[in-house]
């Protein structure tokens, strides 16, 4: 798959997901089992981008990196986990 299909894919879900989603009134509660959930699933997304990277299928280990950035950084805004990411100079070291 290309990264244009993969692209193109991915906006075309998200925007019915917008056209569609209806808000829960606030405020919203998140059970300890739900935030374990979501890591496991942000968790299976690294592994399937290294797995992916591995391959040689960059675009795929791409997204899949993507989402578990999303999914980590949904938690930090509701705050159900605490982390910072790190800065470039922390990349580079």
């Amino acid at each position: 798959m290309s990264a244009e299909f993969l692209a193109s894919k991915y906006i075309a879900s998200a925007e019915k997901v917008f056209a569609e989603l209806k808000r829960n009134p606030t405020p919203i509660s998140v059970t300890e089992e739900t935030a374990a959930a979501v890591l496991s699933w942000a968790t299976d997304y690294l592994n399937d981008a290294k797995y992916y990277k591995q391959q040689g299928k960059l675009e795929t280990s791409l997204t899949s990196v993507a989402y578990c950035e999303g999914l980590l950084d949904a938690l930090r805004l509701i705050g159900a986990v605490n982390f910072q990411w790190p800065t470039k100079q922390q990349n580079q070291e």
